[in-house]
Formats: C-alpha cells, sequence, structure tokens
C-alpha cells in the first residue's frame, strides 16, 4: 500500500535554526535531517520528502520573485504529492499566504505555512506542535480521498488560519498570528477539529492547477494619521509608474474631511491610479456608505476594501495589476472575493 506522500519546503525562519555548538549563535541546519530533529513525524507512517531553499530566505528579505519561485515549485511538485507544508519565517508569514491563495487558482489541495517563534532545537520551542500539526491537517482526508482543507492556510499555535486572513499579531508570544474577521478552519487540541461549513471547496473536484506567476509591484500604502501633511501625500500618489494605493483609514474606512486630500485623491483617481480603501482596525469592515467622510471618499472614486487584511489587499492588487492592464478590469475583480479574502 502507498504511503500518503507529502513535501517540507524549507524557505528559511526561526524553525529551522539551531545553536552553534561553540558560538551560540543561531544558525540554518541541513533541513533534510529534520526527521533527526521531530522523531515524531515518523509515527504517522507518512512518506515526507524535503526540499529546502538554497541559500534559505530571511523572512523579512521576502519579494514577489520568492512567491513566483515558490508558486512553481508548487506546481512541478503538484501531482506527486497529497499535500504541501512550508515552513517560513513569521515576519512576512501572512503576505506569501495571501500571496499563494490568489496566485494557485484551482487549488484542491492543502498548502499550510508554518513556523516558530522559537528555534526547533530548543527546549521550549513551539515549533515541534506547529510543524507534527501542520502535517497530520496536510495529509488529511476525506472518505473520497478529497484534501479537507484544500485552501492556502497558516497553521500556529492550535490554529489553523485562511492565509489571507491572517496577519502576524505579536512579536513575542507563541500565538503569534490572528484571523479576527473569519474564524479558524481548524483547531488543533487532543483531536483536530475541522470547520468545514468555514472552509472552501471546490464546486467541482478535478480541475486543473492555474498558476499566476505576472505580480504588478507598482503598488504603495498610505497610512492616515492625525497631522499627515498634504505634501507627503502628494510625494506619494505622484510617484513615476504608480498603479494602485492602499489607503489605510480610520474605522469604518473614514478619512479627514479636509478639502486638500479629497482633491489630491480625486486627481490621482481621474489619472487612473487604483485606491482601495483598508481600515487600520485590526477586526471590522470598510462601510463608506456610514459616515459623511466615507461617502465622500466613494464618492471620488475611492474602492472598498471591505474586511480584506493590508496583506491581502497588497497581493490581491499585485495578482490583479499583473493580469490586467486595463483599470476596470482591476477594480472590478477588487469588488469580488477570488478566494475568501473577504
Amino acid at each position: 500500500m502507498n504511503k500518503p506522500a507529502l513535501l517540507i519546503i524549507y524557505t528559511g525562519g526561526t524553525i529551522g535554526m539551531k545553536a552553534h555548538p561553540v558560538t551560540g549563535e543561531l544558525v540554518p541546519f541541513r533541513f533534510e535531517h529534520v526527521l533527526e530533529e521531530v522523531p515524531e513525524l515518523q509515527k504517522f507512517g507518512y512518506r515526507m520528502d524535503t526540499y529546502s531553499f538554497d541559500p534559505v530566505v530571511d523572512s523579512s528579505d521576502i519579494f514577489p520573485e520568492f512567491w513566483v519561485r515558490l508558486a512553481l515549485l508548487i506546481e512541478e511538485k503538484y501531482d506527486k504529492y497529497r499535500g504541501f507544508v512550508i515552513l517560513h519565517g513569521t515576519d512576512t508569514m501572512s503576505y506569501t499566504a495571501s500571496a499563494l491563495s490568489f496566485m494557485l487558482e484551482n487549488l484542491e489541495k492543502p498548502v499550510i505555512l508554518t513556523g516558530s517563534q522559537l528555534p526547533i532545537g530548543l527546549p521550549r520551542t513551539d515549533g515541534k506542535e506547529n510543524f507534527i500539526s501542520a502535517v497530520e491537517i496536510a495529509a488529511a482526508v476525506d472518505g473520497e480521498g478529497h484534501a479537507l482543507v484544500p485552501e492556502v492556510c497558516i497553521f500556529f499555535q492550535d490554529e489553523l488560519f485562511r492565509g489571507n486572513r491572517t496577519f502576524k499579531y505579536n512579536a513575542e508570544e507563541f500565538r503569534a498570528f490572528r484571523s479576527p474577521n473569519f474564524p479558524p478552519l481548524a483547531e488543533a487540541g487532543i483531536h483536530i477539529k475541522y470547520n468545514k461549513k468555514h472552509i472552501r471547496y471546490p464546486e467541482r473536484w478535478g480541475k486543473p492547477l492555474r498558476v499566476h506567476t505576472k505580480l504588478g509591484t507598482d503598488v504603495a500604502i498610505i497610512k492616515i494619521f492625525p497631522g499627515i501633511e498634504k505634501r507627503i501625500i502628494q510625494a506619494v500618489l505622484n510617484a513615476p509608474g504608480l498603479r494602485a494605493v492602499i489607503l489605510e483609514t480610520y474605522g469604518q474606512g473614514n478619512a479627514p474631511s479636509a478639502p486638500w486630500l479629497l482633491e489630491i485623491l480625486a486627481s490621482s483617481i481621474d489619472r487612473g491610479i487604483i485606491i482601495l480603501n483598508i481600515t487600520q482596525c485590526p477586526a471590522g469592515s470598510v462601510a463608506m456608505d456610514t459616515y459623511a467622510c466615507g461617502i465622500r471618499l466613494k464618492e471620488i472614486g475611492v474602492l472598498s476594501g471591505f474586511d480584506m487584511t493590508t496583506e491581502s489587499a497588497i497581493a490581491k492588487i499585485m495578482l490583479l495589476t499583473g493580469q490586467y492592464s486595463e483599470n476596470k478590469e482591476v477594480k472590478y475583480f477588487l469588488s469580488q472575493p477570488l478566494n475568501g479574502e473577504f
């Protein structure tokens, strides 16, 4: 009987570090020896192949080219494995998970990102539990052999989240990620409980995977704050080649009612710059019909980002501006949920 096969992809990050025996400095170890570090994985009886990026990539050095490389690797190996576990640094894990969720169209297998706050070789590491549970979820199928979670997800500290709904919440605690606008897809206790009503399943199984690798990076973020100056906003919106801006606003999508701000934003939209409104609040949604400030933004053509995270909004805009040269198409798909991002 063939064993279920998984591919473990190590990109870098704290989970793959070990203390140097002499200096004590944290250094990457050869990740093909991962089973030596986590012998518990052998009890599953899965076949686990490993692929390690060489050199490994610190998560603060992640660029869209990395996402393309990762997506193409999954495409190349897609038919050989039941699921994929990606070990990744935590700082940009939500960006990578969001990007892959849009780049991997018709995904029918789990792509589970995980990592740790402490290296896997330390006694108190959170890496082992995260890794073991991610592997179990990546291999889980129903009675018909279909994946229980055919999505790009993040597993961290007993919870499985839809990847494009997450953000890194805490730099020091083991519970590093949050998904305040969407419930966990699974929760790990004595057993792993799958919340199937929240998991996205294909309308029809068997569609071929499509991988999108054209990403636009002519994007900027403007975070509104009391006292933000006109010249700063002008400098960003007048940047050569700028295609789209994420406007991080207050509350339910509100910004100052200063005439100069509305004039600059309206002028930029008229010049073809797409402006997407995202709330600064960790939880909740943009609702530009609620307050006068939001209504004015909507009237000049600012688009609602609904309850998307900034990480998801960035990834989605990069995908759409990479795929479409016409703003009409980009704006249309920004208003449509592609993979459960809002």
